[in-house]
C-alpha cells in the first residue's frame, strides 16, 4: 500500500478529530471558518527498494517509482462557510510482482512484470465545510482517473462540542464506486471492466484531560463489495465482500517545560479475510521561533488472510499470494519540518520504511516480495486575506 501526502487542511478535517493540535490550547477544534485564503503546492517523490536477486526467478527486481503533485486551494466562504479545490496528479513508473513460483529446491521466488509498467492518475476534490457556534460539518466530492481504473467518491462528516468545549463528538461516512479496466502490458489479463463499491462508518471522540493532555477514540467499519481481486495477479482470487473494523486511540500530551508536545496512537484492525493488525506510533512536535520539526515512529504488524499462500493452493476457491495480505511487520522513521516566513510556510518530510516477516506478532507464510521504500515530500503555502 503506498501513502500518499496528506491533502488540504479542509479536506483532512474530513473524519480526524485530533490528529496535530497544540492541545493547551482552550478547545479541540475550532468552529470558525479560516481566516485567511490558502494556497499550497507539494510535491512527492516515492521509491520503492529493488528485490534482491535471489528472491526474483524472472523479470527486472525494479519495482514502482510514483511522482506525486498535489495543488489546493482553501479559502472562507462569507461568515459560516469555507471551501477547498484539492488536484493531484500520480505519475509511476516501474514493475510489481505477477505471481509467486518455486525455485529448484522449492522454495517461493518472484517473477515480476509491470501492472502499469507507465500510468498517470488524475484526482480532483471538493470540499464545502458548514460552521456554527459548537460544531462544524462538511462534504466532500472526489473523482479519481487513471489508465485503468477510474473512482468517483463523496464523504460527509460533522463534529460538534459539549461539556464547555471539553469534548468533541464527530461522525463521518463516504461511499466510493469504483471501475476497473485493465490494460493489456506485457502479461495477460483475463476481465475486461469489472466494478467495486465501498461504503465507511466512523464515529469518534476527543476528551481535554487537562490543559496540556487530549485523548481521543474512534471506531470505524468499511464494507466492500464487487471485484477486490488484483487483475494484474496471476490467479488472484478473493472473496467478493470484504467487512473491516479499526478500533483507534490516541494521546496528544504538552510539556511546557519543554515547549514540545508527545503525538502517541494506537490502532487494532480485524477483517473477515481472517487478517489483523496492530499499528503503534509515537512522535514529537516540537516549535521553535519560526520553524517546528517532527520526528516519529511507527511499528506495524500484521497476520495473514486466510486464504493467502505464497505457493498457489489449485484446490482452493479463493487464493492470493499478493505480500500485503501476509503476515509481516514494518518500522517506519520519519521527519517533519516546517519553516514559516511571513505569510509564506515552506515543509519538508522524509520517510523510510521497511517491513520483515519476522517482525510480525503473528505466524504464517513468508511472501518473498514485501517492499521497503523511501519518501520525500517538500511543499510551500502562502496564506494571505
Amino acid at each position: 500500500m503506498r501513502p500518499l501526502p496528506a491533502r488540504s487542511p479542509l479536506v483532512r478535517r474530513l473524519s480526524q478529530t485530533v490528529a496535530a493540535l497544540p492541545v493547551y490550547h482552550g478547545s479541540v477544534l475550532a468552529d470558525a471558518p479560516p481566516a485567511y485564503t490558502e494556497v499550497g503546492v507539494r510535491y512527492t517523490q516515492y521509491a520503492e527498494d529493488s528485490l534482491s536477486d535471489d528472491k526474483v526467478l524472472f523479470g527486472s527486481p525494479d519495482r514502482y517509482d510514483i511522482d506525486i503533485t498535489q495543488l489546493w486551494i482553501e479559502a472562507p466562504l462569507g461568515a459560516s462557510w469555507a471551501v477547498a479545490l484539492d488536484l493531484q496528479n500520480d505519475y509511476q513508473t516501474g514493475a510489481s510482482p505477477w505471481f509467486v513460483g518455486a525455485t529448484a529446491d522449492g522454495s517461493p521466488g518472484v517473477i515480476m512484470s509491470g501492472a502499469s509498467i507507465q500510468d498517470n492518475r488524475v484526482e480532483v476534490g471538493i470540499t464545502t465545510r458548514y460552521f456554527w457556534a459548537d460544531g462544524n460539518a462538511g462534504f466532500n466530492v472526489v473523482h479519481s482517473k487513471e489508465d485503468d481504473y477510474e473512482a468517483l467518491a463523496w464523504s460527509m462528516d460533522a463534529a460538534w462540542n459539549t461539556n464547555r468545549n471539553a469534548t468533541t463528538w464527530s461522525v463521518s461516512a463516504s461511499s466510493s464506486h469504483d471501475t476497473v479496466e485493465p490494460t493489456q502490458e506485457k502479461i495477460p489479463v483475463f476481465i475486461d471492466s469489472e466494478t467495486l463499491d465501498t461504503h465507511s462508518l466512523y464515529f469518534g471522540v476527543s476528551q481535554i484531560l487537562s490543559r496540556t493532555a487530549v485523548v481521543k477514540v474512534g471506531l470505524s467499519y468499511t464494507y466492500s463489495e464487487g471485484f477486490l481481486s488484483d487483475p494484474y495477479k496471476l490467479r488472484d482470487q478473493r472473496p467478493e465482500e470484504h467487512h473491516r473494523y479499526t478500533l483507534a486511540t490516541g494521546l496528544r500530551q504538552h510539556f511546557i517545560s519543554l515547549g514540545g508536545s508527545l503525538h502517541a496512537d494506537y490502532r487494532y484492525y480485524s477483517d473477515d479475510w481472517g487478517s489483523k493488525s496492530h499499528t503503534v506510533s509515537m512522535g514529537w512536535v516540537q516549535p521553535f521561533d519560526r520553524h517546528t520539526i517532527n520526528p516519529y515512529v511507527r511499528y506495524y504488524s500484521q497476520g495473514q488472510a486466510d486464504f493467502f499462500s505464497p505457493i498457489a493452493d489449485l484446490t482452493s476457491n479463493h487464493y492470493s499470494d499478493d505480500y500485503r495480505l501476509s503476515s509481516f511487520g514494518a518500522l517506519t522513521a520519519g521527519l517533519r519540518w516546517t519553516i514559516e516566513l511571513g505569510d509564506w510556510i515552506a515543509e519538508a518530510q522524509v520517510e523510510r520504511y521497511v517491513s520483515n516477516h519476522g517482525w510480525s506478532t503473528y505466524s504464517g507464510d513468508e511472501a518473498p516480495a514485501l517492499v521497503d521504500f523511501w519518501r520525500g515530500t517538500v511543499g510551500i503555502i502562502w496564506r494571505f486575506d
